[in-house]
């Protein structure tokens, strides 16, 4: 077992913070970017498809077409760089373009690594959109260049997605490359001068969460309209480096300040759009989720709503999820529809109850409606799904009684792409607050901030 990794939970004091952005990146004797495992193929399917699995379709898709990449970043949960060993030809992609559409698809994201790496990009674009779908990509843009972006949007690209995770400091460090923070903003102007349709992700953890009220300023005065964000959980590089997560207790800082960003961003016209391991069912919930039909988020859509694709043909239920269980099965093998209705790892979400919820999610008064969150979350953090630490109605109820949760990892990554290390549980006594001190200056907020005073 592992020495404890995170003997000091507590948010981290702007020392603290300047000297985690300078310490060296961890050295484990692994590759930054190790060369993936070929794909497992010939998985087995249920003999016939139910009618719950006629009735889920995937209306959005997530496909990794490469997992080649030009950054390093420390959350990768791919531990992106190089492409796989196995990745679909053209005529494959084409093709599975064409399943996806016949299975009810009406949009695709690509991903990578870096969706542009790979040589036939445009030529997948187009053949979504002649399809009808729609067509948007997710990128940290290094090399997302004005001609590149201008070659997409005539392929029919219409939208993307560049990732911003502090100001220039942290997002080079989390990101792994010196630079990549400017260029990200190049990135950005190149698509606005484009006219697509253009928004920004953002990784929360340590690091991020005390500036995010600086993200917000510097990426709406560049012209983003929607802004997604997400918690940075243990899988890949960033399993790597924990003391950069959010400790379960740091929600209780941190959605009070989601829901003064969520005002700000109405101010400027900037969509907050949560992540789906934000939450769950806290007195911000309606804050943040009011746009969703029922007013709140629901539980876990892989395999119901969504589709993960990686570049080698692999299908799961979403595509945040470790390639192994989740995968379903391979498209070279067996048709999409058949992999969707058929496959154990896909039929996950569609056949659990709370029987399979244990911990404190299996006792929860919203155990039937959230069954646990994000399976992502709790499965790559704990080791199997169905109790998710990471939930601010818990940390609340925790609260209430004097107590906080905290995760330890006990187990490392074993260092290929989509794995995981292992991390317990601890629940201790909420510590005393520190007095006030008489000489205490409150600080300016970070949304005080001036546009005009960012890059």
């Amino acid at each position: 077992m592992l020495a404890r990794a995170m003997d000091k939970p507590d948010p981290l004091s702007s020392e603290e913070r300047a000297a985690e952005l300078a310490r060296p990146r961890p050295r484990r004797g692994l590759p930054i970017a190790p060369s993936a495992l070929p794909g497992a193929r010939n998985l087995p399917l249920a003999a016939e498809a139910r009618d719950v699995d006629r009735r889920s379709r995937p209306i959005y898709a997530v496909w990794e077409i490469t997992l080649a990449c030009d950054l390093a970043c420390r959350h990768c949960g791919s531990r992106a760089g190089h492409g796989r060993p196995d990745e679909l030809t053209t005529a494959e992609c084409l093709d599975l373009v064409n399943q996806m559409a016949d299975l009810g698809v009406k949009e695709v994201t690509l991903i990578g690594g870096e969706a542009y790496l790979r040589e036939d990009w445009l030529e997948i674009i187009r053949a979504i959109r002649a399809r009808g779908m729609i067509c948007a990509t997710t990128s940290g843009g290094r090399g997302l260049t004005a001609a590149i972006v201008a070659e997409a949007k005539a392929a029919g690209l219409m939208g993307a997605s560049i990732s911003i995770d502090g100001d220039e400091a942290t997002h080079d460090r989390l990101r792994g490359v010196t630079g990549s923070y400017r260029s990200g903003f190049e990135a950005m102007k190149a698509i606005r001068e484009q006219g697509l349709r253009l928004s920004c992700n953002t990784q929360i953890n340590r690091l991020s969460m005390p500036i995010l009220g600086d993200i917000l300023e510097t990426i709406a005065a560049a012209g983003v309209r929607a802004w997604q964000i997400q918690l940075t959980v243990p899988m890949g590089r960033a399993a790597d480096e924990p003391e950069i997560l959010l400790q379960p207790h740091d929600l209780l800082e941190l959605f009070p300040l989601l829901a003064t960003l969520k005002k700000r961003c109405d101010e400027l016209g900037v969509r907050l759009w949560p992540g789906n391991n934000i939450g769950y069912f806290g007195p911000y919930e309606s804050v943040l989720r009011g746009h969703n039909y029922r007013g709140h988020g629901g539980s876990c859509g892989a395999g119901r709503a969504t589709l993960g694709i990686e570049a080698n043909g692999a299908i799961k239920g979403c595509p945040s999820l470790p390639t192994t269980p989740w995968t379903g099965g391979n498209i070279r093998d067996a048709s999409l529809e058949d992999i969707w209705e058929r496959s154990e790892a896909l039929r996950y979400t569609r056949d659990r109850t709370t029987r399979d919820l244990w911990g404190y999610c299996k006792s929860c008064y919203y155990a039937e409606e959230c069954m646990s969150g994000c399976t992502w979350t709790s499965f790559v953090t704990l080791g199997k799904p169905g109790n998710n630490p990471y939930c601010h109605h818990r940390a609340i109820e925790m609260a209430r009684v004097g107590k906080r949760e905290r995760i330890v990892r006990v187990e490392q990554a074993p260092g290929q792409p989509f794995d995981h290390g292992i991390f317990e549980i601890v629940v201790e006594d909420t510590p005393p607050s520190p007095p006030p001190s008489p000489c205490t200056v409150t600080p300016a907020s970070p949304l005080s901030s001036s546009p005009g005073d960012h890059p």
